[in-house]
């Protein structure tokens, strides 16, 4: 059982605001912890060490851990409820831990994009970039300097002197990572860039993402798209605040223990206890000891054994982790 840590009030996050409006989000709040130089893992960066937060009467995060290496573009994946707003937050400054350490660079080195834009939806696309800018100490003309190339890959030139309120949701979230990033950071954090964006805004978002990193950022983005999570170079995978896996993504792959089995309907029995539906067919996980034999199998409602990918990999963790707290799996 996890004892609770003495919960902290925090930071309250917030932002530059011209003329006293608001935006739609937080920003990085000033009064972070301190910033720490790149940790002996091997790795380097910036990151978490050992956080755990209490919102109310319950644990949001549990002692989780993630570096974020300059140059490498880091996935926090998990589903509702997981803990990912809340580890960004974190590690973004906009929220102080309960417990742990947060090592990341003076606010000013950090582009924090939140869960929405965090955008002043009555100013146009050039005003809330130029204000930007100004905020983290650009000159006019390196503001022009970063801003247009970047306006120009992501299909908003045309739209620079349109108001952010009017613009669809791809292109708010286009516009949010542009301002997180328009002053070249160390650190780039962000909340589920992706979710709720077409096809083709969604290629803009990641043109950029690995332009950061090429750039020599650190990225760290949250996302409930596994399929997303497999082009980072490291993956933290969460549930219910506690971590499942963390790794490369051949490596999270790597370390299911066991085998995995495409069947056509779901099983009984204990076997009905380790199998979800993808698609058109179920998967059926066999722990190490269990099930058939590696190899095809003989009787056809065994189902063949299949090679796995991310998505399976963190579901057996989920599954496993369900299983252990239910006594059913050692």
């Amino acid at each position: 059982m996890t004892s609770r840590p003495r919960r902290a009030s925090g930071p309250q996050p917030g932002g530059p605001q011209p003329g006293g409006r608001e935006p739609d989000s937080t920003a990085p709040d000033s009064t972070a912890p301190d910033s720490a130089a790149p940790d002996s893992t091997g790795r380097g960066g910036w990151g978490l060490q050992e956080v755990s937060v209490w919102h109310d009467d319950s644990l949001a995060l549990d002692h989780v851990s993630l570096v974020a290496a300059a140059g490498q573009v880091t996935a926090v994946v998990g589903g509702d409820g997981a803990g990912k707003t809340t580890l960004l937050r974190c590690l973004a400054g906009a929220q102080a831990p309960g417990s742990g350490r947060v090592s990341r660079p003076e606010v000013r080195r950090i582009g924090y994009l939140p869960a929405s834009s965090g955008l002043y939806p009555d100013l146009t696309v050039a005003e809330n970039l130029a204000f930007r800018a100004a905020a983290y100490g650009l000159t006019a003309a390196q503001a022009r300097e970063q801003v247009a190339e970047y306006l120009d890959r992501a299909g908003l030139t045309a739209a620079r002197d349109r108001l952010v309120g009017q613009l669809s949701g791809g292109m708010r979230q286009k516009l949010g990572m542009i301002a997180a990033l328009v002053h070249r950071p160390d650190l780039l954090v962000l909340d589920e860039p992706s979710t709720g964006v077409d096809p083709v805004s969604r290629s803009d978002l990641w043109w950029l993402i690995a332009r950061a990193a090429t750039g020599g950022s650190a990225v760290v983005f949250s996302t409930s798209y596994l399929d997303e999570a497999e082009r980072a170079g490291l993956v933290v995978a969460l549930d219910a605040g506690r971590e499942l896996a963390t790794g490369t993504p051949d490596e999270i792959v790597a370390a299911i223990p066991g085998t995995l089995r495409a069947v056509r309907e779901r099983p009984s029995g204990q076997d009905g206890l380790r199998a979800w539906r993808r698609g058109g067919h179920w998967r059926v996980w066999d722990p190490p000891g269990s099930g058939p034999a590696a190899g095809p199998i003989a009787g056809p409602a065994a189902g063949p054994v299949i090679r796995p990918d991310l998505q399976d990999a963190v579901t057996v963790a989920a599954l496993a982790r369900e299983l252990r707290l239910a006594g059913s799996l050692r």
